[in-house]
C-alpha cells in the first residue's frame, strides 16, 4: 500500500478533483478510455462515506468553510490524504470504509469533517480523504510527522489486511535501503511524454502545447516544471530533461530542417554538363553569441542527428553531462572563422 498526505488551502479545489472525472479528459476520450483499459473512466468517482457532512461540492465546501471559520490561525485548512493497494490487490466496499476511517483516525480528523472516495479509473484500487482540519471545537487536527505517520498507517493496514508490503518512504529506510535506486513511476511516464513530444515539434510553443494535450499543466521561468493530472509537480530536470536541455534540442531540430531545406535546394549539373557547381553555407548557431565576437559553428546534417539522438535520450543531465559536442569546450575550439576553399 503507498499512502500520500497533503494540505492546502483550497476545499473547493480538493473536493471538485476527488468528486469528478479527469478535466481534460473529453467524453469521447472517457469511452475510449474505458474500451481500451476497461476502467471506469466516466463517473469514476464513488462516495464510500460523508462524515458530519453532505452534498455536492459546492455545498460541501460551504459547509467545510464555515467550520473553518471557528478557527483564525490555520492557513492549510485541508487535509487530502490518498491510500493506494498494489497491483492485482482488491478489497470490498466496506474494508474500503474501514481503511477511511482508519487513517481519519491516524491524522486525528475521526471526528472532523471529511468525505471517502473511491476512485475506479486505474488498475490499483486507491481512496481519497478530503478532509477539515479545523474541528467543530475550533482545535487544528496536528501536521507534524505526517510522512512518517502515513508509513507507519501504511504498514499497519498491510498487515492487517494482509496486503503485499511495499517499502516505506526513503526517509524512513535504513541508511543501506537508501542507497538502492528509486523507480519512479510518475518520472518515468514523464520522461517518455517530454521524449514523445520533442520527436514531434521543434518549436517551444509547440512542445508546450503537446505536453498539455498529454495531460500536463506546464510552467516556465528559469527552469521548466511540470504538473501531472494528480497535481503532483515534477522538475523537468528530475525527468531527465532541463529547460536548458529541452532549448537545445528544439534549436538542433530547426538547425536540421534549416540544413536540410539547404541541401534540397541544390541543383545538380544537367546531363552532358561539364560545369561543376560548389556551394558554401553557414549553419546557424542555435546558441549565439554577440555579434562580433564568434562566428557559426559549421555542422552537418550527420552531426545533428547525432547530436539530437544523445540528447533525446532520457538521462538527467548533471553539470557537464551534455554531449561534448554542445559543450562551452567544443564551441569555444570550433568558434573560429570557416575556412572557404575556392
Amino acid at each position: 500500500m503507498i499512502g500520500h498526505v497533503s494540505k492546502g488551502g483550497s476545499f473547493f479545489h480538493c473536493i471538485s478533483y476527488c468528486l469528478e472525472d479527469k478535466k481534460e479528459l473529453t467524453e469521447e476520450m472517457k469511452r475510449q478510455l474505458a474500451q481500451g483499459d476497461h476502467l471506469q473512466h466516466k463517473d469514476r468517482a464513488e462516495v464510500l462515506e460523508y462524515n458530519k457532512c453532505f452534498g455536492n461540492k459546492y455545498e460541501l465546501t460551504e459547509q467545510f468553510r464555515d467550520v473553518q471559520k471557528l478557527s483564525k490561525q490555520v492557513e492549510k485548512p485541508v487535509l487530502h490524504l490518498s491510500l493506494r493497494l498494489a497491483p492485482g490487490e482488491n478489497l470490498t466496499r466496506d474494508q474500503l470504509i474501514e481503511i477511511g476511517r482508519e487513517a481519519a483516525k491516524e491524522f486525528d480528523i475521526a471526528d472532523h469533517q471529511y468525505i471517502c472516495v473511491l476512485h475506479k479509473d486505474t488498475k490499483e484500487q486507491h481512496i481519497h480523504i478530503a478532509a477539515n482540519r479545523v474541528g467543530f471545537d475550533g482545535k487544528v487536527a496536528s501536521d507534524s510527522n505526517s510522512y512518517k505517520r502515513m508509513a507507519a498507517l501504511c504498514r499497519r493496514l498491510e498487515k492487517q489486511y494482509h496486503l503485499q508490503e511495499v517499502l516505506s518512504p526513503r526517509a524512513f529506510l535504513s541508511p543501506n535501503e537508501r542507497l538502492l535506486p528509486r523507480h519512479d513511476i510518475r518520472k518515468d511516464r514523464l520522461k517518455e511524454n517530454i521524449q514523445r513530444a520533442l520527436k514531434d515539434v521543434s518549436q517551444y510553443s509547440e512542445f508546450e502545447k503537446k505536453m498539455t494535450d498529454l495531460g500536463y499543466k506546464v510552467i516556465k521561468g528559469r527552469g521548466i516544471s511540470f504538473i501531472d493530472d494528480k497535481k503532483v509537480k515534477i522538475k523537468g530536470s528530475e525527468a531527465g530533461f532541463s529547460l536548458m536541455k529541452i532549448e537545445k534540442i528544439l534549436a538542433l531540430k530547426q538547425e536540421l530542417a534549416l540544413r536540410q531545406k539547404e541541401n534540397l535546394q541544390i541543383q545538380e549539373p544537367g546531363e552532358g554538363a561539364k560545369r561543376h557547381t560548389t556551394t558554401h553555407r553557414l549553419t546557424i548557431d542555435p546558441f549565439p553569441r554577440p555579434v562580433g565576437k564568434a562566428t557559426p559553428v559549421l555542422r552537418t546534417e550527420k552531426q545533428i542527428t547525432s547530436l539530437l539522438s544523445k540528447l533525446l535520450e532520457p538521462v538527467p543531465q548533471m553539470s557537464g553531462g551534455e554531449p561534448y559536442e554542445l559543450s562551452e569546450e567544443y564551441l569555444k575550439r570550433k568558434r573560429k572563422r570557416p575556412k572557404i576553399s575556392h
